[in-house]
């Protein structure tokens, strides 16, 4: 006696990988738990603890309701205080310089991440223009699919402000959100993620 054979529930049909269509992977929300895999040691930490330069800057990251984003992660790109990115900061230095200009840090109860870095220079920009000193800012929160872009400048280059022309495309309304308050041991500043309100207090964010 014979029966016909019949495959498993599980068996699957094998696929040629190189027939299939390949593309961005859906953004997905950094959710609650991003602390477990992407944290290390000198996430916050710009330069080195003993860095003559070295300042703190608190960013402080509040939601709709204005309530704080106790587990945001923000994280920071910048130029060092000779306008200079990673690499050209290395060689300038013969490779001791310790500044790396990028930092990620996690929010705290009081929606705050801190990072240790120095104050960056002005940037040449396209058609002669400069850009002010400032950092580049990006808040990633549970709940927001794509990770939201924005500056923060400082408060004492309001000459290099006047000039920049990214502050110049800003109302006159929105562009003191982009700047932020010194403080004893650094700067403090505050990143409204949304508000209804059209003239309210949400920060400008920008696409990239």
């Amino acid at each position: 006696m014979t029966t016909d054979h019949v495959a498993p529930v599980y068996a699957v049909t094998r696929g040629d990988f190189t027939t299939a269509t390949f593309g961005p992977t859906p953004s997905q929300t950094v959710g609650p738990y991003w602390h477990i895999g992407l944290l290390w040691d000198d996430g916050p930490d710009v330069v080195s603890g003993d860095h003559a330069d070295r300042i703190t800057v608190a960013i402080t990251v509040i939601d709709g309701d204005g309530r704080p984003v106790a587990d945001a992660m923000v994280e920071t790109w910048q130029a060092d205080g000779e306008g200079r990115f990673p690499a050209r900061a290395r060689s300038a230095h013969g490779g001791s310089t310790t500044f790396r200009g990028f930092a990620r840090s996690p929010a705290d109860g009081t929606g705050t991440a801190r990072i240790h870095t120095v104050k960056p220079a002005v940037l040449p920009a396209e058609n002669g223009l400069v850009e002010a000193p400032h950092i580049d800012v990006s808040i990633f929160a549970r709940g927001m699919l794509d990770r939201l872009v924005t500056r923060m400048y400082f408060p004492e280059d309001t000459t290099a402000h006047a000039l920049d022309p990214v502050l110049s495309t800003l109302s006159g309304h929105d562009r003191p959100k982009l700047i932020a308050t010194r403080v004893d041991d650094g700067y403090s500043w505050t990143v409204h993620v949304q508000d209804s309100d059209p003239l309210g207090r949400e920060t400008p964010f920008f696409a990239v």
